[in-house]
């Protein structure tokens, strides 16, 4: 198998490894590759990377939950809805449930269908299904 690879892929560290993994392949997260303690996953062409917490030169200052604080992922997907129904029947918490935003760029508004959940560790993830656009 030829992987392309992304040009920009979020590196999350994350507390509990196999709890995280489960999250994200219970989302739909596919395995590209693994060693121990560290995975690179793909979802609907995007890639993403865990791995667990340790205490590196990477680590910028102490981590307090929820991790990530000041950002949100936005992960395009072909459906928020499914997304979002995954969650509620494991009776996952959502941080903000389904959602259509319409958003202006330039002279037209581009619209996307928005769920958004917290991951294990406190990561926020904004699916955002594409609704198309339309005249301001």
């Amino acid at each position: 198998m030829t992987i392309t690879w992304a040009k920009l892929v979020p590196e999350l560290s994350v507390s509990d490894f196999e709890k995280s993994l489960e999250f994200y392949e219970l989302l739909g997260f596919k395995q590209l590759y693994s060693r121990p303690g560290f995975v690179y996953l793909e979802f609907e062409g995007i890639q993403w990377m865990l791995q667990t917490l340790e205490n590196d030169s990477w680590q910028t200052a102490a981590f307090e939950k929820p991790l990530g604080r000041g950002i949100n992922f936005q992960i395009e997907c072909s459906d928020a809805t499914g997304i979002r129904n995954k969650l509620i029947a494991l009776n996952y918490p959502l941080f903000r449930d389904l959602k259509d935003s319409w958003y202006k760029t330039g002279e037209i508004l581009s619209g996307q269908r928005e769920c958004l959940v917290q991951d294990p560790d406190g990561y926020l993830l904004r699916f955002a299904e594409h609704l198309g656009e339309k005249e301001c």
